[in-house]
C-alpha cells in the first residue's frame, strides 16, 4: 500500500541503511578540514532572495532557473527581508560570506577558515546525480590574498577525496578568471568572436550574450562548444598581477607534489569567481570524472556590504561523490564497519515472562545510561521468540530477567557468540560488559 503523500521529485530518504555512507562522508569531511586548521559553521538554511540574486548574477542558472523561493510576505508589517522573500540555499559560499561581514570578522579577526556541512536547495530537473535537497561539504579562507591560501584550498579538497580511498590518479584542473579590468577586456574580445554567429547558439546563449557572455563558454549544448572554438584565451589579455598569482598558485600545488592540468575551459557558473577556479577531477571515472570546484571570490565580501576582503573556497556534492565511490567500490569495508556496527544493540535483554517485563526495561534503561546499546521487546514477545530477535538483531550479549532473578537483584548473561552464560548482579552489568563490548 503507498503512502497518500509521497515524497517530493528530486529527494530521498535516507534510512539508517543509507545514513552509514552520509555520515563516513560527514566524518571524513570533518577530519580534513580540521587538520587543515578549519572550523565548523551552520549558517541558516535560507536566506535573503537578494544576497542570492546579487552574489550568484541574474544571469547564472542558479539564479535564473534553481532557486526554491518563498512566496513574499504581504502587509504593511513587512520588512525589507520579507518584502524581497526567503530563498533556500542553493550554495553556501554566499551565506558565508554574508555571516563573515554580519559576524563583524573583518574588522576583529579578518583571517578566517571556515567549514560546513549540511543541505542545499535547487530546482532543477533531478537526474543521475543531481538533487532537489542534497549535501554539500564546503570550505572558504577568508582573509588571504595570496596564491597559497588558493593553493591549500585545493589541498584540502585532494585529501578529502584521498581519505576516501581515491587513488594517485587525482588531479587538479586549474584556470584564472584574471581581474575585473582583465575581464573588461576579455568581454569586449569574446563579444566580438560571438557576436557573427550568435544566431546559431541555443536560446540561453542568445540571452546571456549581453548579460553575461562569459556564460556561453561553460554552455553544454554540442553546437555552442563547437562554436566556442577558437574563442580568445583570457592570458592574451590578463594582466601582469594576475598571472603571477595564477604562477604562484600553480607552483605552490606542484611544490605539494599535485598533479595540476591548466584547463582554459573551467570558468564557473557563478559570478562571483576572479583569478583561480579550479576543479578536482578522477579520470578513471571517466566522463564523470569531476568531483568538485571552487575558486577565489576576492569581491564577494564586498558585494554583501563588507569591506574588500580576499576570499577563497570550495564545495563538494555528496550525490556525485557517493555515485563515484559505489563505481569504485569505495569506500573499504574496513572504513565503515563501526557505522555499521552502531546499528546494531550491543545487549538484548529478555523477559521470562509479562511480570518481567518492567524489570527488564530498567536493567535496559541502566545499561543505556552507561553508555551501552542495549534492546528489549516492546510488542509483547514469548522469551524463546525474544531470544530469536536477540540472536537475529547482531547483539553480543543477551541479559534474562525472570522470576529468580527479580527477587535475588540478578541477571542471566549469555555470550551469543560463544554461548557462554553466567550470573551477575544487575547492579554490576554495566562494569562486567564495557570491556568486552567497549575496550579501551
Amino acid at each position: 500500500m503507498g503512502t497518500l503523500f509521497p515524497r517530493p521529485r528530486g529527494t530521498r530518504d535516507l534510512f539508517p541503511e543509507d545514513l552509514v555512507l552520509i555520515r563516513h562522508l560527514e566524518r571524513t569531511a570533518r577530519r580534513a578540514a580540521e587538520a587543515a586548521g578549519c572550523q565548523e559553521i551552520r549558517p541558516p538554511l535560507f536566506e535573503d532572495t537578494r544576497l542570492f540574486s546579487r552574489s550568484l548574477g541574474e544571469s547564472s542558472d542558479v539564479v535564473e532557473k534553481e532557486m526554491f523561493t518563498v512566496p513574499r510576505r504581504s502587509g504593511p508589517e513587512a520588512g525589507a527581508e520579507e518584502a524581497s522573500g526567503y530563498t533556500f540555499r542553493p550554495e553556501g559560499t554566499a551565506g558565508a560570506a554574508r555571516a563573515y561581514v554580519e559576524g563583524g570578522f573583518a574588522q576583529r579577526d579578518p583571517l578566517q577558515k571556515w567549514f560546513y556541512v549540511g543541505p542545499m536547495f535547487r530546482y532543477e530537473r533531478p537526474q543521475k546525480g543531481r538533487e532537489r535537497q542534497f549535501t554539500q561539504f564546503g570550505a572558504e579562507i577568508f582573509g588571504a590574498a595570496g596564491p597559497l591560501a588558493d593553493a591549500e584550498v585545493v589541498e584540502l579538497a585532494l585529501r578529502f577525496f584521498e581519505l576516501l580511498g581515491f587513488g594517485a590518479a587525482l588531479e587538479a584542473r586549474v584556470n584564472t578568471m584574471g581581474d575585473p579590468a582583465d575581464r573588461d577586456r576579455w568581454r569586449a574580445a569574446l563579444k566580438e568572436f560571438f557576436l557573427p554567429r550568435l544566431a546559431e547558439r541555443c536560446p540561453d546563449c542568445r540571452g546571456r550574450f549581453e548579460r553575461n557572455v562569459f556564460r556561453l563558454l561553460d554552455c553544454k549544448v554540442e553546437r555552442c562548444r563547437e562554436l566556442n572554438r577558437g574563442a580568445p584565451d583570457l592570458f592574451a589579455v590578463m594582466g601582469a598581477e594576475a598571472r603571477a598569482h595564477h604562477d604562484g598558485f600553480v607552483a605552490a600545488l606542484r611544490a605539494l607534489g599535485r598533479a595540476v592540468k591548466e584547463d582554459r575551459g573551467i570558468v564557473r557558473g557563478l559570478d562571483y569567481y576572479t583569478r583561480t577556479v579550479f576543479e578536482i577531477h578522477y579520470p578513471p571515472l571517466g566522463a564523470r570524472s569531476a568531483l568538485c570546484g571552487g575558486g577565489r571570490y576576492d569581491g564577494l565580501v564586498q558585494e554583501v556590504g563588507g569591506p574588500p576582503t580576499p576570499a577563497v573556497g570550495f564545495a563538494v556534492g555528496f550525490t556525485p561523490t557517493e555515485l563515484a565511490l559505489a563505481e569504485l567500490g569505495l569506500p573499504p569495508a574496513a572504513d565503515l564497519q563501526d557505522l555499521r556496527a552502531a546499528l546494531a544493540p550491543q545487549v538484548w535483554c529478555v523477559a521470562i515472562s509479562d511480570e518481567d517485563r518492567a524489570a527488564v526495561l530498567q536493567v535496559a534503561q541502566s545499561l543505556r545510561a552507561a553508555g551501552l546499546r542495549a534492546a528489549c521487546d516492546l510488542r509483547g514477545k514469548s522469551a524463546k521468540a525474544q531470544f530469536k530477535e536477540a540472536g537475529k538483531s547482531g547483539a553480543r550479549f543477551a541479559v534474562t530477567i525472570g522470576a529468580d532473578e527479580r527477587a535475588t537483584g540478578a541477571a542471566l548473561l549469555k555470550d551469543l557468540s560463544d554461548g557462554a552464560e553466567e550470573r551477575v548482579a544487575q547492579a554490576g552489568l554495566a562494569a562486567r560488559l564495557r570491556p568486552a563490548l567497549n575496550p579501551a
